[in-house]
């Protein structure tokens, strides 16, 4: 959570000088875990003051500022500082974020920073939550007494190695030169850099010790040595990732689990006993979690840790099958290790793909300069991919396929693997490797046994949990099951990599830097930069509601010296484009005689349908390319959007018996200001529902009542946009795609309306009614007809799939936890207490004495 003014109040304030010193006072269990906070003390004159700083990239960056004004102190130990600056706090004023009280002299007392900060769980963009095991929320200070040990610290011949690995070493230098106050100089020497990165490092062998377990919600019945401890030397790293840590209902939609620390206890007790081994970090989604961590001797050599979740569970969001991820950088290599679990079921494979994808093109790591765009999995020097990725043996019986392992004929069982086909065909996972596998199949066995699965759906024995990766200089020593353990269905997987990584040889690195600055400083003021552009005019043709369209702009530097661009906001616009479009990346650097390619990208979401749809707004724009020291290039965008029903009012489509497309722009407008004004009279009796909205419920209605896992298992991307060009232009007649695809596209559907089923104006009123049923079926009651015959018709379906739960496996909880939030939307960010009031709220509805 970002700290604003009112988080912020300066009680004191310590200088810097002669008399200052800090010195890092962890004890060696805190250092032995990287993801603790380090804990540092700093001392002025008589008085010390202990700090707590959070783990990672900030706090980092924080210390290396001090160290580094210490030192200017000490070049100029002579000069005795005024510290004028401060005299402007010296007036006495009231409340947060200013001086509370008027500073005494300097020198007379200790000044105290302190930074009062707002504790909560850090939650991500898209909704989805992170519970980080490494570090706090917060920043505690605490006042710290005179000890023996802390007597002579602040002597100059002690203070070389005060604060340790926070100095402007080389292999933190490219992410200092990469914040944001350093200007077009900077950027050029760190792009050289990173050319030129061979001429100042050298490989060195670290082994990565891969783990996969889908644990199928049950907790630690036994010892994981057998399966983490089963190399003969300990490993440098550990990454190791679960699947289904908890199944129950309060993990799928509130994240909370004490099957984390559990499981994270039983790792711990499990690790190579021969090493001592420092947790860096924890992430988890639902039931899929990732833990990493290092020998405590290259501890000091990780940094810029991040980690991120995406789900792609119904309408992508779900948390149920997604990934979970954490990159970092290892002396000079930047590594992400990705945890998946892929869609289920043998002839799901097309939903795996998508999901891999998803993954690949959703999971982004925010950088340390916010300017920066967001890192992809896929810029990473290594990447280490492990999980229940699902995929199945095709084509075969199982009686054939356990005559095959019996035989252990891996080789041919493997010709008829889900995943193997799929990369061939290079659908997934392209560039990545795959050890030889000659295990048998992981999934299904009886829990507590060896058995394979003797269940009534006796699953045919499947390779779903695999470890591969990407990158160069990784040779495997070993990809192996673990049979020993038996908690599960599923057994664990592990894999030893060797990996080079690359270490920086520091007399080589300062000779190249000044080479590259050498070589900058002749080429500075010589000539303005320009480029060439590939394509003057963008048309974007055919746009569609959620389908992703992309053109390149490739941009040649035909100056005489290296160009920064930037494409930035035309006057009057807070924005350097329309929120339909996206240029990726936004800003970049080009080198003499290089080239770049920008991606154009136009992507219609819930939030800027309802105005494109309507006329309101074209696709139209003009984007700005600016060269710093140069000039500026115009780029008319433009395209043809294609009317949906996805995005219009309900009002508004309960006045159309003609498909979406059908209707002349003209009455698009004039339908968008009634549903805006309904106080504007229409001649022609509507429709008591939409028509689109019929046909989705129909159709579920006749075919998938009894549909297992219906409104909890994704459709397919694919189908979703047959199903919407369906609709859409009323071609074909009835809905083509699975019956998942339709029970999605009707969730997107509701998710898409500009105004809710229950309108915004009645959401409180609904908080307020939630305990009682009368009252609820009165608010319900007091809403305009045509939003009053979509809630009533949609609780009725609802209450008939209801009937047929033996089945489908619904109940009431899931349904309205799934529907409540897309038909009780809140205008502002919902918290979770009014999360759990729409709930009930919908609940009085799928009763089956309900009207």
């Amino acid at each position: 959570m970002a700290i604003t003014a009112d988080d912020v109040s300066l009680e004191d304030i310590i200088p810097i000088c002669l008399d200052f010193a800090v010195v890092e006072v962890s004890s060696p269990e805190e250092l032995a875990v990287v993801g603790g906070d380090t804990r540092v003390r700093v001392s002025y004159q008589e008085e010390e003051l202990e700090l707590r700083l959070p783990f990672g990239s900030h706090s980092r960056l924080f210390l290396s500022e001090v160290n580094r004004a210490w030192s200017d102190v000490c070049k100029s130990s002579t000069e005795i500082p005024n510290f004028e600056w401060i005299n402007k706090y010296q007036k006495s004023t009231k409340g947060q974020g200013v001086v509370k009280q008027a500073l005494a002299p300097l020198g007379t007392t200790l000044t105290k920073l302190s930074q009062h900060r707002k504790t909560e769980k850090s939650s991500d963009k898209k909704g989805t939550s992170e519970r980080d095991k490494g570090s706090n929320s917060g920043t505690q200070k605490s006042k710290a007494y005179s000890s023996t040990e802390s007597q002579g610290i602040s002597s100059r011949e002690d203070r070389d190695d005060l604060v340790r690995s926070s100095s402007h070493t080389p292999s933190n230098k490219a992410q200092i030169l990469a914040m944001p106050q350093f200007g077009l100089r900077d950027n050029l020497i760190k792009c050289e850099l990173l050319k030129n990165e061979d001429l100042y490092t050298y490989l060195e062998d670290f082994c990565f010790f891969l783990g996969t377990y889908n644990v199928n919600g049950q907790t630690p019945k036994e010892s994981l040595r057998p399966w983490l401890n089963c190399t003969l030397k300990p490993p440098d790293m550990y990454c190791v990732g679960f699947q289904e840590l908890d199944l129950s209902k309060e993990a799928f939609f509130f994240n909370d689990t004490p099957k984390e620390m559990e499981w994270t206890k039983a790792v711990s007790e499990a690790l190579h006993p021969d090493a001592k081994y420092a947790l860096v970090k924890l992430v988890r989604l639902v039931g899929i979690m990732l833990i990493f961590y290092v020998k405590k001797e290259h501890a000091e050599f990780i940094s810029d840790v991040e980690a991120e979740t995406v789900g792609t569970g119904i309408m992508g969001r779900m948390g149920n099958k997604g990934a979970v991820a954490i990159r970092f950088r290892f002396h000079n290599s930047d590594i992400c290790v990705v945890n998946s679990h892929l869609a289920a079921h043998i002839e799901e494979y097309e939903r795996r793909n998508q999901d891999y994808k998803d993954i690949c093109s959703r999971l982004q790591f925010r950088q340390l300069d916010p300017t920066q765009p967001p890192l992809t999995i896929m810029k990473h020097d290594v990447i280490l991919w492990i999980g229940d990725l699902n995929y199945r043996i095709s084509d075969l019986d199982v009686d054939y396929v356990k005559e095959l392992i019996s035989k252990k004929d891996f080789e041919t069982l493997h010709s008829y693997d889900q995943l193997k086909r799929q990369i061939d065909e290079e659908a997934v996972f392209t560039g990545f490797v795959e050890g030889e596998i000659d295990f048998q199949p992981t999934y299904k066995y009886d829990t507590g046994s060896d058995k394979w699965d003797t269940s009534e759906k006796c699953r045919v024995p499947a390779w779903c949990d695999r470890i591969l990766w990407r990158g160069k200089n990784i040779k495997q020593q070993h990809y192996q099951s673990h049979m020993d353990l038996k908690t599960s269905d599923h057994k664990p997987v592990s894999s030893l990599l060797v990996t080079g990584i690359k270490r920086v040889n520091t007399e080589a690195y300062k000779k190249t830097f000044e080479e590259i600055v050498r070589n900058i400083d002749k080429m500075e003021n010589e000539c303005i930069p320009s480029v060439t552009l590939a394509k003057q005019e963008f048309h974007f043709k055919d746009v569609k509601y959620m389908e992703h369209q992309a053109e390149t702009l490739s941009l040649f530097n035909d100056g005489q010296v290296p160009c920064q661009f930037e494409f930035i906001q035309k006057p009057n616009e807070s924005t350097y484009c329309k929120p339909w479009l996206t240029a990726n990346p936004p800003k970049g650097f080009i080198a003499q005689g290089g080239s770049v390619d920008i991606e154009l990208e136009v992507f219609v979401n819930r939030s800027t349908a309802p105005d494109l749809n309507s006329g309101k707004e074209q696709i139209e724009d003009i984007l700005v390319l600016h060269l710093e020291r140069g000039k500026d290039y115009f780029i008319p965008v433009s395209g043809n959007y294609l009317p949906s029903c996805y995005g219009t009012s309900i009002h508004s489509l309960c006045q159309m018996r003609e498909p979406i497309q059908d209707m002349p722009q003209k009455t698009l407008r004039e339908l968008a200001e009634m549903s805006a004004n309904e106080n504007i009279a229409n001649t022609e009796k509507p429709l008591d529902i939409p028509k689109e909205l019929w046909m989705m419920v129909d159709h579920l209605f006749r075919n998938a009542i009894k549909q297992e896992d219906i409104f909890q298992q994704p459709g397919l991307r694919s189908e979703f946009a047959e199903i919407r060009d369906c609709l859409d232009t009323g071609m074909p007649d009835s809905l083509p795609g699975s019956n998942h695809s339709v029970a999605e596209a009707l969730l997107l559907f509701l998710d898409a309306l500009p105004e809710p089923v229950v309108p915004f104006s009645f959401y409180q009123q609904c908080l307020e009614s939630c305990s009682n049923a009368s009252q609820c079926e009165k608010t319900i009651s007091m809403l305009p007809q045509c939003h009053q015959n979509v809630f009533n018709y949609l609780a009725a379906f609802l209450r008939e799939l209801l009937k047929n739960s033996a089945s489908n496996r619904l109940d009431v909880n899931i349904l309205a936890t799934i529907f409540a939030s897309l038909l009780l939307r809140s205008p502002t960010k919902q918290d979770l207490a009014e999360k759990r009031k729409t709930q009930e709220f919908f609940q009085h509805f799928l009763t089956q004495g309900s009207a």
